[in-house]
């Protein structure tokens, strides 16, 4: 079988090795150079860091490539959680809050690291073949068909060379948001397409080492500076440096390119940014030479076409980073895809329609989250009622694990249930919540007042909390009939 897959980068690598390890013939075209080549670097690697978490992982350990995952692994740096960078009172503070209850970690990882260990991998696969510099330019689905244009360099320029066709038994689109596969698909398949640049523009900062080569600040952590209509974050690299990014709206990368006013800005919303994290000259400098990015939400469906074309990554679903879920959706895009073919090996317009059938809702589901969550980043972190509302939930989250109860962020994060049924799950625990703050206030009152007795405050929160266990545990019987 031969497939052919267009796009070399994290998601389209890991597809080729999929591919690969069951015995197909793997063709995989790249329009850039070759990530592996320090020249290309400085031109083609600019992303947003990535945050490892669960289902990137599985999907890694799922190739059957026993080193692969360890491999990676390797290059990531531990985060607790996130560290809110505030003002309160008019002094500088550093609140630390937890991902997770039961302690586990998200794993920060640099995209070229991560996407470098897998085209290694496959470099060593005599079945595999690479093809960089190469434009897909044309697809003839019905008849297996595809042409693709070799660039040629011209003083660092790729510039239009000789055209050749080819044929496929399976083309996989892994070519990102702006995929040319997903064009051509469009052409022979009724799809529904949605695409949404929202209001938001981002910027990338390099922080680097102290003077003693180490982390400026702690390592272990998601740093933000939520200033509500702009977030300034921090993400830990293993140099020691780390790679910091700054949202805001377009108007507002506008109106500081016009006044020049950079560091009073920052002074004034992300602070001690500069000059703990970056001196004055270096953050102006950064801000004028590094590029104002948009960011892009795409929805569309089927993925696939009859027996012979699919696309998976930001090709299928392209979402904003406020979730930390892009790379990681991507990544089990093609655990799932493979796991249908594996599942359908006769019959592979089956397993390409139960494929769509499957992740498009999980993928327009995380797609949502992923845009809700910037106000959760940007402003609620730092509010009363969001820090008691995530209290409540982590404390059910420890306290009552035999009715199943988890916390939204752990469920997309540390496991891999489908996102469409995290948020089902999500809604049902929102409306126990809601009944123990409406029905069950007094019952918390009450077990607070019997369980407190003359203990004091200690005595006081145990009960409080059994309350809030008790009031939980019974509407949710309720709610679960």
């Amino acid at each position: 079988m031969k497939t052919v897959v267009v796009g070399a980068g994290p998601v389209g690598a890991l597809a080729a090795l999929y591919a690969a390890v069951r015995g197909h013939d793997v063709e995989i075209y790249e329009l850039r150079p070759d990530i592996r080549d320090p020249s290309t670097e400085p031109n083609n690697t600019k992303s947003i860091n990535l945050a490892l978490s669960e289902r990137g992982i599985y999907s890694l350990r799922q190739t059957g490539l026993s080193d692969l995952a360890d491999a990676v692994l390797a290059n990531t740096v531990p985060m607790h959680g996130r560290m809110i960078h505030v003002r309160k009172h008019g002094e500088y503070v550093r609140e630390a809050q937890q991902y997770d209850a039961h302690g586990r970690d998200l794993l920060a990882m640099d995209r070229t690291v991560l996407n470098r260990a897998l085209i290694d991998h496959l470099d060593g696969m005599p079945n595999v073949k690479f093809f960089f510099k190469h434009k897909l330019i044309g697809v003839d689905f019905k008849k297996n068909s595809a042409w693709f244009e070799n660039r040629q360099d011209k003083k660092d320029i790729l510039t239009q060379g000789p055209e050749f066709k080819l044929t496929f038994d399976l083309l996989i689109g892994a070519d990102g948001a702006h995929s040319a596969v997903r064009n051509h698909l469009m052409k022979v398949v009724p799809m529904t397409y949605q695409q949404e640049y929202i209001d938001k523009l981002w910027c990338q900062f390099g922080v680097p080492t102290s003077a003693e080569g180490d982390f400026r600040i702690p390592p272990n952590y998601l740093h933000i500076w939520p200033a509500d209509e702009s977030m300034f974050i921090a993400i830990p690299n293993t140099d020691k440096t780390f790679t910091a990014t700054l949202f805001m709206s377009k108007e507002g990368f506008e109106a500081l390119e016009a006044s020049g006013k950079v560091v009073e800005y920052f002074s004034k919303n992300f602070p001690a940014v500069v000059p703990d994290l970056i001196t004055e000259e270096d953050l102006k400098q950064q801000f004028i030479n590094n590029e104002h990015l948009p960011l892009i939400s795409i929805k569309c469906t089927p993925y696939h076409h009859e027996d012979d074309g699919v696309i998976v990554g930001d090709a299928a679903h392209a979402m904003v980073p406020f979730y930390g879920q892009g790379m990681n959706a991507g990544l089990e895009d093609v655990r799932v895809l493979f796991e249908f073919l594996d599942k359908y090996p006769n019959d592979r317009a089956k397993a390409l329609s139960e494929y769509t059938k499957q992740r498009t809702p999980d993928a327009q589901t995380i797609n949502d989250l992923a845009l809700g969550n910037y106000r959760e980043m940007a402003s609620d972190v730092r509010k009363p009622l969001y820090l008691l509302r995530k209290w409540v939930e982590e404390t059910l989250y420890v306290h009552l694990p035999s009715l199943g109860w988890a916390t939204q962020y752990s469920r997309v994060t540390f496991s891999n249930m489908r996102y469409s049924q995290v948020y089902q799950a999500s809604q049902r625990q929102a409306r126990i919540l809601n009944g123990v703050v409406g029905l069950g206030l007094a019952a918390v009152a009450g077990s607070a007042l019997v369980f407190a007795g003359n203990g004091g405050a200690k005595r006081m929160e145990k009960g409080i909390l059994r309350g809030i266990c008790l009031a939980a545990q019974g509407l949710q019987r309720v709610i679960q009939g």
